[in-house]
């Protein structure tokens, strides 16, 4: 896909994260827009994925560790073809296959439960290990919030992935700089976070717009290219990004649109896409 591609695609993904909110009167939006273009760039561009085969031994692997940013996660899924984006509305739904938080037991294209923050890097770095022990060639890719950083168990997990040279591994940042109780600068600050990995072994790279495809490209691109360490990305973003009174408010982090909501949010979206539509 060309830039161009990516960003429309990307404008729906955020369509989907908004509409799945809405219908479930729950959830996570700021998050899941902050990286709605991470997820594009992943599932269009960078993952050897296969929908037809979501199962294939040899694919590489995506750890959500941010499980409640699922509807963003859910909504690249459906563009790439993996259900259809209709099943969006079913968001927290019981029955359906699209929880609160990603289920590999559920949701097509899923390789790991997720939801309790700090965990998910650490299925991920075993992930890592397990192809390198077996000699396999995929890559593990992992998506933590700024917020999620916090924890420890996140530290114990990059020690690790440092320690073993886990090359096959990219761990990616949402830096929106806010989590549910606020400023994560304020809350308990983890800054700075480059600095951090890098002590652990990390080869960095930090992402001062992980809006601009120019630049995620040239960030994955770059992590490809790194032999003997594991890969952070550190990825400046704005939570809430692409619905006007939602970006950079924390408030946004985890509650649903309503009715007269969902209709501005879906009219910023449409505006966006019909100007890249004029590109």
């Amino acid at each position: 896909m060309n830039n161009l591609e990516l960003q429309k695609t990307a404008n729906e993904v955020r369509k989907g994260i908004i509409t799945g909110v809405h219908a479930a009167k729950a959830g996570h939006p700021g998050g899941s827009l902050s990286a709605a273009d991470i997820f594009t760039y992943l599932y269009f561009e960078e993952l050897n994925v296969d929908p037809k085969n979501p199962k294939d031994p040899d694919r590489d692997r995506f750890v959500l560790s941010k499980g409640h940013t699922a509807p963003g996660q859910y909504a690249a899924l459906a563009l790439r073809g993996y259900f259809p984006i209709e099943d969006m509305v079913t968001l927290r739904h019981i029955g359906s296959h699209l929880q609160g938080h990603p289920s590999m037991h559920l949701t097509p294209g899923v390789d790991m439960s997720t939801g309790s923050l700090g965990q998910g890097i650490s299925a991920a770095v075993g992930m890592a290990l397990g192809a390198k022990m077996q000699g396999k060639d995929f890559r593990v890719y992992t998506l933590l919030g700024d917020g999620e950083i916090q924890e420890g168990q996140v530290w114990e997990a990059a020690m690790l992935a440092g320690f073993r040279k886990l090359d096959n591994l990219v761990v990616i940042v949402d830096n929106n700089g806010l989590q549910i109780d606020g400023s994560i600068a304020e809350v308990n600050s983890p800054y700075p976070i480059d600095k951090k990995f890098e002590a652990f072994n990390f080869h960095v790279i930090n992402l001062d717009d992980a809006h601009d495809f120019d630049k995620i490209r040239a960030a994955f691109h770059e992590a490809k290219t790194v032999t003997g360490k594991p890969v952070a990305i550190i990825a400046k973003s704005v939570k809430g990004k692409g619905v006007s009174f939602m970006e950079n408010q924390v408030s946004w982090h985890g509650k649903a649109p309503d009715d007269e909501q969902f209709a501005v949010a879906m009219a910023d979206l449409e505006r966006i896409g019909e100007e890249l539509c004029q590109k």
